[in-house]
């Protein structure tokens, strides 16, 4: 154990038997099972909601979640000697959700709902973690999107990255323009609060035995199910090339264990149809070091560009399935 792990560590209620090296944390054998120590670095109060999740949460009997250890003074959060803050955490020992397996991707979706059902609340228990209505981060992507096409339009000599990216940018961009504008006219308030995962995909989702953990919350925020839905399956359906099926397939799966309104059904499409990953793509290429652009992100620009056509007729497909054109 090195010494800031145990400098830390000191700070709680627990006899550590032995510690060890994970992904950017520390894990630690304890009479109390297995825990995980991580180095924290977002506000005090967000950790706060958090534990309030995480418990409302298991008392509604989901108790696939993890739970966040207090400090002999009763803190979730504990300083070091330089100032960094950690969080201890109760760690479930298994392996992350295979994307390339379907039937764990739908059992993962089924577990997704169970949470969303045990994550519903009648009034927000404070005003922290309250999400942005969605058109509000399309707009917001939306004025990224113009601010980049400007940047690549006055460069002189343009990279062959720069020359593919710029010759795909009117299509998506007024594709992006044209969904923000759609959904404004649709869009509505969501009658029923949830608290959601905010980042609900395979690297946060454990398969132990028979059950599926769900962890790292650090993310979560007041939002609709659809947010968290909307993350995984997008994932899932560029890799299937935008498959009907696996669409199918996962809303159904979700839909066993939490039926779906008319409205989220609707925000879905919405989400799905706006051309994120074009827009990721063009933000880790404005905020990088534009000498050299990994290869990776032209192979994603070329995919994004091929699947095109798929998602289009996906989405129609979609439209008409749940009766929204």
């Amino acid at each position: 154990m090195s010494d800031r792990s145990a400098n830390v560590l000191e700070n709680y209620e627990i006899e550590v038997l032995r510690t060890w090296k994970g992904r950017g944390a520390v894990l630690c054998e304890t009479g109390q099972g297995i825990l995980i120590l991580k180095e924290y670095a977002g506000y005090k109060e967000k950790v706060a909601f958090q534990d309030a999740l995480l418990h409302m949460i298991q008392e509604k009997g989901f108790s696939q979640v993890e739970t966040i250890i207090r400090n002999k003074d009763q803190e979730l959060l504990t300083q070091d000697l330089d100032g960094t803050m950690y969080i201890l955490k109760t760690y479930t020992d298994g392996r992350e959700c295979n994307v390339r397996d379907m039937e764990e991707c739908r059992k993962a979706v089924e577990t997704l709902a169970s949470l969303h059902r045990a994550s519903r609340i009648e009034k927000p228990v404070s005003g922290f973690g309250m999400s942005h209505p969605v058109c509000q981060e399309f707009h917001k992507h939306n004025k990224e999107l113009r601010r980049v096409k400007k940047y690549l339009k006055d460069r002189s000599q343009k990279t062959d990255f720069e020359i593919a990216l710029f010759s795909t940018y009117d299509y998506f961009l007024n594709l992006a323009l044209q969904v923000t504008e759609e959904m404004e006219q649709v869009e509505s308030q969501q009658e029923e609060l949830f608290v959601c995962h905010g980042d609900y995909q395979h690297h946060n989702i454990m398969v132990s035995g028979e059950k599926m953990h769900i962890i790292n919350f650090e993310k979560c925020l007041y939002d609709s199910p659809v947010r968290d839905l909307y993350l995984f399956m997008r994932k899932l359906l560029e890799k299937s090339g935008w498959c009907k099926e696996t669409g199918t397939g996962l809303i159904l799966a979700y839909e066993k264990n939490r039926p779906m309104e008319k409205e989220e059904y609707r925000q879905l499409y919405y989400r799905l149809a706006y051309p994120e990953k074009f827009w990721k793509i063009v933000n880790f290429y404005y905020n990088s070091g534009k000498a050299w652009i990994p290869d990776k992100y032209m192979e994603k620009l070329l995919r994004v560009t091929e699947q095109e056509k798929s998602k289009q007729v996906f989405l129609e497909s979609f439209k008409i399935r749940y009766g929204l054109s």
